[in-house]
């Protein structure tokens, strides 16, 4: 690709780039995306979700919100108010016991109060990711107890819009790949990651349209 290739739109650099994702960029449309910017509610709701069903994570994420929501007696609560998210300092208040009770395992409630005290404390400084590279921002995520990469690599994704970002780890990108690419079935990360240069500066596109490719017939 030319240096002049990279003024074009994602989806018209990807498909001059390569011809299978030009094949699903023809079949698939994309919903827009807006970045999330409540960024310590985005990497709780994260932990909460893992190894749940939607169903039972959304149950627990909305009682761990009721928690924080004062009472109003017999006034209905606005729905603001209702959707609050707590702070971190306001996190770090609640006792583990009181915590339970909206549904998270105490490894779980471990996890939220090692994000919120490492936020807290300004060692993760979300203001100053805006200056960090995506490795940076991903070991600054990752000394947090329950972010590992893949956690870190949805947050670059979904809530920063990092044009650039492909998870080697991610079972659905790995299905796309051997699913459009005809690899074997043992694809390791480096090899993982080596098919996706040519899709260099788009691959968080790139990985939105393989995501999508998985409901699409061969």
């Amino acid at each position: 690709m030319k240096k002049s290739d990279t003024k074009i739109s994602p989806e018209k650099y990807l498909a001059k780039a390569d011809k299978i994702l030009a094949k699903i960029i023809g079949q698939v449309v994309l919903k827009e995306r807006k970045a999330h910017r409540r960024y310590f509610e985005a990497l709780c709701v994260s932990i909460i979700n893992q190894q749940l069903s939607t169903k039972a994570a959304r149950t627990i994420e909305k009682r761990f919100r009721a928690l924080f929501t004062a009472p109003k007696g017999r006034l209905e609560r606005s729905r603001k108010e209702k959707n609050k998210f707590p702070e971190p300092a306001e996190v770090l208040k609640k006792s583990d016991k009181s915590l339970r009770t909206a549904g998270l395992s105490f490894q779980k409630i471990g996890y939220i109060k090692s994000l919120a005290s490492l936020v807290n404390s300004g060692e993760i400084n979300f203001k100053k990711f805006t200056k960090l590279s995506d490795e940076q921002i991903i070991q600054s995520l990752i000394q947090v107890k329950g972010i590992g990469r893949w956690t870190a690599e949805m947050f670059l994704m979904f809530c920063l819009n990092r044009p650039d970002v492909f998870s080697a780890g991610d079972l659905g990108l790995k299905n796309a790949v051997k699913k459009w690419y005809k690899v074997d079935q043992k694809l390791r990360p480096k090899k993982f990651l080596a098919l996706t240069e040519t899709w260099r500066p788009h691959r968080t596109t790139a990985a939105r349209y393989l995501w999508a490719s998985l409901n699409l017939g061969m």
